[in-house]
């Protein structure tokens, strides 16, 4: 078995220094920023105000942007390498986090068995860690925490551009407890399903598959 498989296995997430080169990263949140603008829209034009932030943040989803959803369906089976099973994709999308922010510690949805947070690029290069807790637990269950109990045992995975940490984002909590110390960060969030699992239904975030065209 892969080491990154095992710690992946032992610890409910695993650390992916230089997963992908920063210069794609960056190249790709500059693509984003372009191809909006072409459109007369600014990454503010999709600030929502959602539980897990203290002030909202632009957020951007795949079915908005196809780019990023090609991002997440080109990398399944490197994922699904690293995870050790079958996985299909469910949902991913963009968040740009501002000075001073945070994520409050939580538990994903179903749709987000298996996870990758993938930092693109700081505006100051200050990498700014993920936190997440060993600690299994058998079912998400709704909270939205500003800080981890000593007994989940959180540690942070601090992250540059490119890098990701994959972890499983139903049983295991995490979140940015510490303020982003860069003006702003840019991050991507991918998310899949075991094709054979529990949670199968939420491959493609539940959405009916078109029938294959015979051509």
């Amino acid at each position: 078995m892969d080491a990154r498989t095992k710690a992946y296995r032992d610890s409910g997430y695993v650390s992916l220094p230089q997963f992908i080169p920063r210069e794609v990263t960056i190249a790709f949140l500059a693509r984003m920023q372009h191809d909006l603008a072409a459109q007369g829209l600014s990454f503010d034009r999709f600030s929502q105000q959602g539980p897990l932030l203290t002030r909202a943040a632009p957020e951007l989803y795949s079915h908005h942007y196809r780019p990023l959803m090609n991002l997440h369906w080109g990398m399944t089976p490197i994922v699904t390498e690293l995870v050790g099973l079958p996985l299909l994709p469910s949902y991913a999308y963009f968040r740009l986090y501002h000075e001073g922010d945070i994520c409050k510690v939580h538990g994903d949805r179903l749709s987000c068995e298996h996870s990758l947070s993938l930092t693109l690029a700081y505006s100051d290069d200050k990498p700014w860690a993920l936190e997440l807790s060993p600690v299994a637990i058998d079912k998400p269950y709704e909270r939205a925490d500003l800080q981890f109990r000593p007994d989940e045992k959180a540690s942070g995975v601090a992250m540059e551009a490119g890098d990701a940490v994959l972890y499983q984002g139903v049983h295991h909590h995490h979140g940015r407890t510490t303020p982003n110390p860069n003006r702003w960060s840019a991050h991507a969030f991918l998310h899949w399903v075991a094709r054979d699992g529990p949670y199968a239904d939420n491959a493609f975030d539940g959405q009916p598959v078109p029938e294959t065209v015979t051509l």
